[in-house]
């Protein structure tokens, strides 16, 4: 079985990057599935993801994943031909926020062993993202671009969504960043 490239989509808030990771998404043709990591907790949320919903076509299928990206993935990702992953800042949020079953951390736990859990996991997404034969783009934020958050769980959440960009980047085929509407590739083996 032969497996479809890893793409990944970065940028800050409002920069455009969802936006692209749909086009790429549509433009592959065949069946799409859209993970969806979103966990709607007031209206302004709602609000948000209804907007998300009302730009996807209507033949995608989106499945539910606020915790469960990598078991969605490797269920998904035999049967579709792209799988498109939003967001990987919402699943750590989601990660830290102690909605894991078996427990995820509150910030209360040690800095570097919450770190290497959360770690371990995201490790684990890449793996399976490299074993299914669908194209896999994952969405996620760029945080090292502004203030040092001024409180331990913001400072942990920016930290391990760094580590978590640089592991995806690092296995990634092909990397956007994405400022103000427009997609720069920082990284292309597609084209080699």
């Amino acid at each position: 079985m032969e497996r479809g490239p890893l793409i990944m989509v970065t940028g800050g808030a409002r920069s455009g990057k969802s936006r692209l990771a749909e086009e790429l998404a549509a433009a592959g043709g065949g069946r799409v599935v859209y993970l969806a990591t979103a966990v709607i907790g007031d209206d302004e949320m709602a609000a948000r993801v209804a907007a998300h919903r009302r730009r996807r076509p209507p033949g995608w299928l989106t499945v539910e994943a606020p915790l469960t990206v990598t078991e969605a993935l490797a269920r998904e990702g035999k049967r579709a031909d792209t799988i498109l992953l939003d967001s990987m800042g919402m699943w750590i949020n989601n990660l830290l926020g102690g909605l894991q079953q078996g427990g995820a951390s509150d910030g209360g736990e040690d800095h570097d062993v919450v770190i290497e859990n959360i770690m371990n996991l995201v490790r684990k997404l890449v793996v399976t993202a490299w074993e299914v034969p669908a194209r896999v783009i994952i969405v996620t934020e760029e945080t090292g671009l502004g203030l040092v958050p001024p409180y331990p769980l913001g400072r942990l959440f920016r930290d391990l969504l760094g580590l978590a960009n640089q592991e995806i980047a690092s296995r990634a085929d092909r990397v956007y960043l994405v400022m103000a509407g427009l997609p720069l590739i920082l990284k292309d083996l597609l084209s080699e």
